[in-house]
């Protein structure tokens, strides 16, 4: 499979990009070459592999989720401008016609 020069040209007018003749060039040359790299990684076996997400053997850091207790209304609100029956108080921004 090979990406033509109208490829990238469509592709860049459909993103609304403006590319001049040695852009679009260098582009289908670079992503004719990703295209030909992705082909020959699929040649390699894999058959068994199981798939991995990252390579580096990461685990998880989150701690267990624990029930505790939580502010009260009046630690929550605080440092609030404005507040009015335990909730935030903020100005109005829709107008109403």
């Amino acid at each position: 499979m090979e990406i033509t020069r109208q490829e990238v040209e469509k592709v860049a007018k459909l993103a609304r990009l403006a590319m001049t003749d040695a852009e679009t060039a260098a582009y289908s040359q670079q992503l004719n070459q990703i295209v030909a790299y992705v082909q020959k990684l699929k040649t390699f076996p894999t058959e068994g592999v199981e798939p991995t997400s990252t390579v580096l053997g990461q685990t998880n850091v989150f701690r267990p989720d624990q029930a505790q207790t939580s502010l009260s209304h009046d630690q929550a609100l605080g440092n609030a401008p404005d507040a009015e029956a335990h909730c935030f108080r903020v100005p109005k921004i829709i107008q109403e016609s």
